[in-house]
């Protein structure tokens, strides 16, 4: 079974910096797609970031561009989110997910990890 976890997240105080890690197993990130996504209380998850190696390509919420950085170290079949200049509005939970068929639908991304807790305190 293809299994996703997150960590990394935590208290950062606005403008500052965190590294969140999402590590599988089951599976390599040969012609995957692993996308970020955040959740806020009460709001529909939503993508902000997806690398994909079928597509040889990487996407990026508007709001996040220049600020965050997806990355993958595909010996450890990792994806990493690089959040720099964190704003009050990143606070959320993030997750990771992942798809066989690209970045382009959420609705394509059949594993999930547990999400790992952002907040950001102004």
């Amino acid at each position: 079974e293809v299994q996703l976890v997150e960590s990394g997240g935590g208290l950062v105080q606005a403008g500052g910096s965190l590294k969140l890690s999402c590590s599988s197993s089951g599976v390599t990130f040969d012609d995957v797609a692993i996308g970020w996504f955040l959740q806020a209380p009460g709001r529909e998850r939503e993508g902000i970031a997806c690398v994909s190696s079928t597509e040889d390509a990487t996407y990026y919420r508007d709001s996040v561009k220049g600020r965050f950085t997806i990355f993958s170290n595909n010996a450890k079949n990792t994806v990493y989110l690089q959040m720099n200049n964190l704003k009050r509005e990143d606070t959320a939970v993030y997750y990771c997910g992942l798809s066989h068929f690209g970045c382009d639908d959420r609705a394509l991304f059949g594993v999930w990890g547990q999400g790992t807790q952002v907040t950001v305190s102004s």
